[in-house]
């Protein structure tokens, strides 16, 4: 059996490194954030100019995926690791008043900081929930939508994620996420490196590996692209998605 990342070590480091993305986003990270990065991405200025500048500063996504969705006007939205808000408050946009849009995070001073920003700005169609993207505490078939930015690759049971997002969604229901995958199946020395892993990089899959999972969970991929304008900003990062094909792709599946 192949040896395995440490789960309490990777969900310490992960909360430590996306508190700092909530407290000092103009600090050093592996990978770029913010309006630029946003709009490189394909995020529409009207769009975040409508929503609060806070959150787009420690916006830490990695694609673009909401061309990849029809029209959600009135849908029922659940953002997996919402972090300090800013697809929640795109996806705000897209629902209208008569949708609802729910951000799922298990870092505290993330969903501090969201709900703080969708106070003061009186968004009044979004809330933010704790909870883990493995195990939401919502009921059967709760979601028209659910979305992701660059999270699932954090997580260390991905089958179980997708399992859990094909529980959350309503017959006919779609997914619509960007992650991080490979090309090739990253050696153990970086899988078991719990700093990679928080970095974006460590707990990435397989390309080919990632869809099945999606597959195995009653979901059919529908889309997808590669996000070519995504890129790792520090070296060891750089190295990594060279040697290894590490890259950002968006995709939408749709529950069968």
């Amino acid at each position: 059996m192949s040896a395995q990342v440490n789960r309490a070590e990777l969900e310490d480091k992960v909360k430590a490194m996306y508190r700092d993305v909530a407290e000092n986003p103009h600090g050093e990270f592996h990978f770029e954030m913010g309006r630029a990065l946003a709009l490189r991405l394909g995020y529409r200025a009207g769009d975040l100019d409508r929503i609060p500048a806070e959150s787009i500063d420690s916006f830490a996504g990695v694609g673009y995926y909401f061309n990849l969705l029809d029209d959600i006007e009135g849908a029922r939205v659940l953002d997996l690791g919402s972090g300090s808000g800013m697809d929640t408050f795109v996806a705000s946009l897209h629902t209208g008043p008569t949708g609802t849009v729910i951000g799922l995070d298990m870092t505290d001073s993330q969903r501090a900081k969201a709900e703080a920003l969708r106070r003061r700005h009186d968004v009044r169609n979004v809330t933010y929930v704790r909870g883990y993207i493995d195990a939401a505490p919502f009921e059967d078939g709760s979601f028209d939508v659910v979305i992701s930015n660059g999270v699932i690759n954090l997580a260390a049971d991905k089958p179980q994620v997708f399992r859990e997002i094909a529980r959350l969604l309503r017959p006919g229901g779609k997914l619509a996420l960007a992650d991080i995958v490979t090309d090739v199946q990253l050696p153990e020395t970086i899988t078991c490196n719990t700093t990679l892993w928080a970095a974006c990089i460590g707990g990435a899959w397989q390309a080919g590996r990632y869809r099945d999972a999606i597959a195995a969970a009653g979901l059919r991929v529908v889309a997808e692209q590669v996000n070519e304008q995504y890129r790792f900003l520090s070296d060891n990062a750089q190295g990594a998605a060279k040697k290894f094909g590490v890259k950002s792709v968006s995709l939408r599946a749709d529950k069968v």
